[in-house]
């Protein structure tokens, strides 16, 4: 989302760039289909909820897996297969079965609530598909606010940093807190797994964004494409050893 709405504002007032990442982590793509094991294995039949068709992190991420498997020139042949479906309804969808959706390509809890089911399984780590961690989450905003209100900006930046480093000082602390604060039914142990998992990281530095920007250029749909990540990222967090 960052990326395209950095291309489609690229030389005016209204450019938005990213404040900071948030945190580095995997989304699964999660089947109940014991014939899936890779995706080469999804037949035209099959189905595969992500968040939106053709333009959400999820989607990207498949096209890249698929121009992997299948050639840069078929980056889109699992397109067809994708429906539109929030993370919440997919994972309705996912563990009561049926021929609904075949997979769920979704996110953080969700995800791996679906794998508490024995049933359903993971065919594909987004880490494995860009080669390492990357990042998940990012915070973005136009440069007129950024400009038109500096102080404001300052005490963003700096809070985003005290609370990057709250999560990292005591996980299962930061993990109880959110529970509290947006009043989760999730339990404890399952939230603090989620964020001390061992792919996850509490993070404002941009992980292997450069790579999503390539490939997006490289299929067309970046209507600019940068030559770093600072690029689309404000200047206060350049001293990041970003990518």
């Amino acid at each position: 989302g960052l990326l395209v709405l950095w291309s489609r504002t690229k030389g005016t007032p209204q450019e938005v760039r990213g404040i900071s990442a948030l945190s580095s982590q995997p989304f699964l793509l999660n089947s109940r289909d014991p014939a899936i094991k890779t995706i080469k294995d999804f037949k035209d039949s099959d189905r595969i909820a992500v968040p939106a068709v053709k333009s959400s992190v999820q989607a990207i991420t498949l096209q890249m897996a698929a121009a992997k498997a299948y050639g840069t020139k078929e980056f889109n042949k699992l397109d067809p297969l994708t429906v539109s479906m929030t993370p919440p309804d997919a994972t309705v969808a996912l563990l009561k079965g049926g021929a609904q959706i075949s997979a769920a390509f979704s996110v953080p809890p969700f995800q791996y609530q679906q794998l508490e089911d024995p049933a359903v399984h993971t065919v594909l780590n987004s880490f494995d598909v860009m080669g390492g961690s990357h990042t998940f989450t990012a915070v973005w905003a136009p440069a007129k606010f950024r400009e038109s209100n500096p102080a404001l900006y300052k005490a963003l930046v700096a809070a985003l940093k005290e609370a990057t480093d709250i999560v990292n000082k005591d996980k299962k602390a930061a993990a109880a807190l959110w529970i509290e604060d947006s009043k989760s039914k999730l339990s404890p142990d399952m939230v603090g797994k989620i964020v001390t998992g061992s792919q996850v990281r509490w993070t404002m530095t941009p992980e292997n964004t450069m790579k999503y920007a390539d490939f997006m250029a490289e299929v067309g749909t970046l209507k600019a494409k940068p030559e770093s990540w600072k690029d689309y990222f404000f200047p206060e967090i350049h001293d990041e050893k970003g990518s």
